[in-house]
């Protein structure tokens, strides 16, 4: 049988001031046409299908047009799942309707384990392989708050929920293991040993790591994990990545599906590449060389349909007058879009300017983070008010849509 991993698509992200509608698009169209190419039987998309609780109808077009592409497909079965950014109740509103499609949507974790293992049949009714559909576990679903409760017990609670949830679940898979067939989990988290892109930050708590690799049941032929943007492998543990670079922090990083084959319990697995719909580059220069770096992007990437976006760093000695309307005059004519323009100087003192914050790059999450520092609080205390202003922003998304 053979599955495509992806996750962490972002659908309706708006990047500064500019939308992600044309690059989604065209992703989407990419990975249809890959699943057609490949003759996968099933898609798995790991989390953050959308970027917020309460997405643009452009970006739940995009969704469901994308699914309707699949039907007629090889692909008979699609596996969805909630991750931090989604809203549940978005996900699953059409899940009746969708499931019977062999469209299987878990946007949050239920009162009973079973209803996350989905069996996928084939056409004559026998099982070929089954996916415990673990979403995105927040809070409530992992532990009981209690008063007085340290940051770091905290933590302690909240790891331990997740290494439980997923023993739990292996216990309910046990009967299919004499079967001989493939058993898939996913999970939207972050495993101890991976290394983030610098936008990302812990979805429960102030530190990086949840669990290890280790602590998941050994039934799991693959963990198809989401929330990561950057692909990586622990094991049998994957992040397939995003689908493309959502931040000048992921330029470098090479966006890929997962591509499992499997032969009985065994997957040979096969990165791959997404095409680069749009090229996202930070540069930090002198005036005249961050000018010839301009030109020589415009070279590479003129073919391009979608121009390229620049966050331009000038570096210099002293203050440029004018220099934002000069760099927009000379990239006028060119294949690229400068969305940033700022200014770092050579030396510290009465010349050195202080960093200016570009409101349209700050979340929410962000700006409260920056006000608990500011107030003083300690570093413990910071982490439990974030996990805490965090559920409280999830809660509000889900509201919204109700």
């Amino acid at each position: 049988m053979k599955f495509i991993h992806t996750s962490d698509w972002h659908l309706g992200q708006r990047f500064l001031h500019n939308d992600r509608f044309e690059e989604h698009k065209m992703a989407l169209q990419w990975l249809a046409e890959t699943i057609q190419a490949t003759k996968a039987d099933a898609l798995i998309v790991a989390g953050d299908v959308f970027d917020i609780g309460n997405p643009p109808n452009y970006a739940r077009r995009l969704y469901y047009q994308f699914l309707t592409k699949l039907l007629g497909s090889t692909c008979r079965h699609v596996i969805i799942i909630g991750g931090n950014h989604d809203s549940p109740s978005t996900l699953e509103a059409p899940k009746d309707l969708l499931e019977a499609l062999n469209i299987h949507v878990v946007g949050a974790a239920g009162s009973e384990i079973e209803d996350q293992i989905i069996e996928l049949r084939s056409e004559a009714g026998n099982i070929e392989a089954v996916v415990a559909a673990v979403p995105f576990l927040r809070d409530k679903d992992l532990r009981y708050s209690v008063s007085g409760e340290t940051a770091q017990a905290r933590i302690d609670a909240i790891r331990k929920g997740i290494k439980e949830y997923y023993q739990n679940i292996g216990i309910a898979l046990l009967p299919y293991q004499s079967l001989n067939i493939p058993i898939l989990a996913t999970g939207h988290l972050y495993l101890k040993g991976i290394r983030p892109d610098q936008e990302r930050r812990n979805i429960y708590i102030g530190d990086f790591e949840n669990i290890d690799a280790s602590q998941f049941p050994t039934i799991f032929d693959y963990v198809a994990l989401g929330h990561i943007h950057r692909a990586h492998s622990i094991g049998y543990a994957h992040y397939s990545g995003s689908l493309i670079p959502l931040s000048f922090s992921e330029t470098a990083d090479h966006k890929i599906v997962k591509f499992l084959d499997f032969q009985g319990k065994q997957p040979i697995i096969t990165d791959i590449p997404v095409p680069l719909f749009r090229r996202l580059k930070s540069i930090e220069k002198p005036l005249e060389t961050l000018k010839q770096r301009l030109l020589k992007l415009h070279e590479d990437y003129q073919h391009q349909l979608l121009p390229v976006w620049v966050d331009a760093v000038v570096v210099a000695d002293t203050p440029i007058p004018d220099v934002d309307s000069e760099l927009r005059a000379f990239a006028e004519p060119l294949h690229l879009e400068l969305l940033k323009i700022r200014t770092s100087y050579n030396h510290y003192g009465s010349l050195a300017a202080e960093e200016v914050i570009d409101l349209k790059a700050l979340n929410p999450a962000t700006v409260f983070n920056q006000k608990c520092i500011k107030d003083g609080y300690h570093e413990s205390d910071i982490q439990l008010l974030q996990a805490t202003f965090l559920e409280l922003q999830a809660w509000m998304d889900e509201r919204v849509m109700e």
